[in-house]
């Protein structure tokens, strides 16, 4: 019986599909049959930072539609041959996909793979409640920035409110930027752990080789040499429950929240 498990945030352009991608990759490197399903009806970009978007004959809807059987729908990687992806379609609408849909999807497809991570759409909508209706653990992806915060957080109560404990939910920190983390212009992993009370399972730096993967449509993952690729297959055995040291966003200690809470102390210090 496979593991199944949602990637979702509040916030669009979080880099949510990019972390389905690769780590979907990561686990299939470590010997995982892994699936994707693109839930993000009407938009469908997984395909295309996997590379597969020339190979689609069925998407998610001609199974719901009852046109294929879920495993003719599925597009097997080129290189990665235990990695696979059920595609969205682009010309259907979020509300086409209800969740019983979604139920029994995943219900084809858990007997015959070691993981199935569903690619939730951004927001709190019609899509994201398709897309948790199946499954058992969450992935919230945030930036380290105040808005993509407060967005995670919504999403982490109403992940709570359908019945997901703490030990169900984890956290990736994407798009980290040291430089501004060092010089407080950017939140910490501590603030961001103190908002959120999740502790983080990957922390991803914000990289122009994650643009150049992307364009070329082969996970960063696949790269040998890449220190992003080892950061994702970190963040896959983390998955696997191993104990491997988190990265860390910047040698410095501080960031906003510490630069705020040294400002205050310092203007109720008594001077003046």
């Amino acid at each position: 019986m496979a593991k199944v498990f949602v990637v979702t945030s509040g916030k669009g352009g979080v880099g949510k599909t990019t972390m389905t991608a690769n780590i979907g990759g990561a686990l299939a490197l470590l010997g995982d049959k892994v699936v994707l399903i693109d839930a993000d009806v009407g938009l469908k970009n997984l395909d295309v930072i996997m590379g597969l978007e020339n190979r689609i004959i069925y998407t998610l809807m001609d199974v719901v539609r009852e046109k294929c059987e879920t495993q003719e729908a599925l597009v097997r990687h080129k290189q990665l041959r235990n990695l696979y992806l059920l595609p969205a379609s682009q010309i259907a609408t979020k509300e086409m996909l209800s969740p019983d849909d979604m139920k029994k999807i995943v219900a084809d497809l858990e007997d015959f793979f070691d993981y199935v991570i569903v690619d939730s759409p951004a927001g709190i909508e019609r899509g994201f409640r398709n897309a948790i209706s199946a499954v058992k653990e969450a992935i919230v992806v945030t930036t380290p920035e105040i808005p993509s915060i407060t967005d995670a957080d919504r999403v982490i109560g109403l992940l709570e409110n359908h019945g997901f404990d703490d030990s169900e939910i984890r956290l990736i920190i994407n798009r980290v930027k040291p430089r501004m983390v060092r010089r407080g212009d950017m939140l910490t992993r501590q603030d961001v752990e103190e908002a959120l009370a999740i502790k983080p399972i990957g922390i991803v730096p914000d990289s122009e080789e994650v643009i150049i993967s992307t364009n070329k449509g082969k996970p960063i993952v696949m790269e040998d040499n890449s220190r992003l690729s080892t950061i994702f297959q970190n963040i896959a055995r983390r998955i696997h429950g191993e104990d491997i040291k988190l990265e860390s966003m910047t040698a410095a200690e501080g960031g906003f929240w510490s630069f705020m809470r040294f400002l205050f102390s310092r203007n109720g210090s008594g001077k003046g």
